[in-house]
């Protein structure tokens, strides 16, 4: 890792199942980066929120249940906020039928159950790179 990067690490929707976000929590915080993470049940606007308030690169969205098919409107609510450069991942249970849901949103990695360490690690690493690259100046968030 060359860079330490902010992650937003929740759960939205109704799944409270969140000993996977737990672990990939405490993955990216062992690989050196900020880690802000959220008890499940986050709401789309709280978590835009919180990713301006904290001002993070990458968001990891956990889905057991089928919330990941509430991430295309997390997307939205993103660029609606000035925040469409802000690197989504999504883990957990998401049919293979569904990923081109979410790469057509916006998302930029998924990894489904059994994903190791290092390859959420380096698929984290590799988006908050290309996030850093593409950060809007401050006139341009501004305007």
């Amino acid at each position: 890792m060359t860079q330490r990067l902010r992650v937003l690490v929740t759960k939205i929707g109704l799944d409270g199942h969140d000993r996977g976000s737990r672990i990939v929590a405490s993955y990216l915080r062992d690989a050196g980066h900020e880690v802000v993470y959220t008890p499940p049940w986050q709401e789309i606007d709280v978590v835009v929120s919180l990713a301006m308030q904290e001002d993070v690169d990458v968001i990891g969205v956990s889905s057991l249940a089928t919330d990941h098919l509430i991430v295309p409107s997390l997307m939205d609510a993103l660029r609606e906020a000035k925040l469409g450069h802000v690197g989504v991942v999504v883990g957990g249970i998401v049919p293979d039928t569904e990923h081109a849901l979410l790469k057509d949103a916006g998302v930029g990695a998924i990894f489904g159950p059994g994903a190791s360490r290092e390859e959420i690690v380096a698929g984290v690493n590799e988006l908050g790179s290309q996030v850093r690259d593409r950060r809007p100046s401050f006139e341009e968030f501004t305007s």
